[in-house]
């Protein structure tokens, strides 16, 4: 049996890649629940929010459409953020408090404008989907919220 310790490690390194998908797409990671409030507390603008996961919608569809979609739209976010369900747990559910009256859902996507929730788009319309659909959902989004 494997030591625990031993374990989360190999885990860790398991979803590093995941994780490197959007920090290298210029997504500031969010791993405690005081950098999501620090980071909350005074923004202002609009900012796209990637809830990550290990699932195989968020690697097919969520990232790789979330990132095709900053790249290529006219009208971008201010900000760009991400927290990793199931990695950073209490990070996350600090990050869900942000989206009041939404279940939790992960892979998700949410935009907000000045620290509010004003477009979120959950795992039942990432999965099963097309990332060309999530690019144009979140392209819509954009184009109605960025200045």
């Amino acid at each position: 049996m494997m030591p625990f310790d031993a374990y989360m490690n190999q885990l860790k390194q398991m979803v590093q890649p995941m994780r490197d998908e959007l920090t290298q797409a210029g997504f500031q990671e969010l791993t405690t629940p005081e950098e999501v409030d620090n980071f909350f507390k005074d923004t202002k603008g609009v900012t796209v929010m990637v809830i990550n996961s290990v699932c195989g919608c968020a690697a097919g569809i969520a990232r790789p459409a979330v990132i095709y979609s900053v790249k290529e739209s006219e009208k971008k976010p201010d900000h760009f953020v991400t927290v990793f369900a199931g990695q950073d747990k209490e990070a996350t559910a600090q990050a869900r408090t942000y989206i009041d009256g939404i279940p939790p859902s992960s892979p998700s996507i949410a935009l907000f404008k000045d620290g509010e929730i004003v477009h979120f788009i959950p795992r039942e319309q990432i999965e099963g989907q097309t990332a060309e659909s999530v690019v144009a959902n979140l392209q819509q989004a954009y184009n109605k919220y960025c200045d």
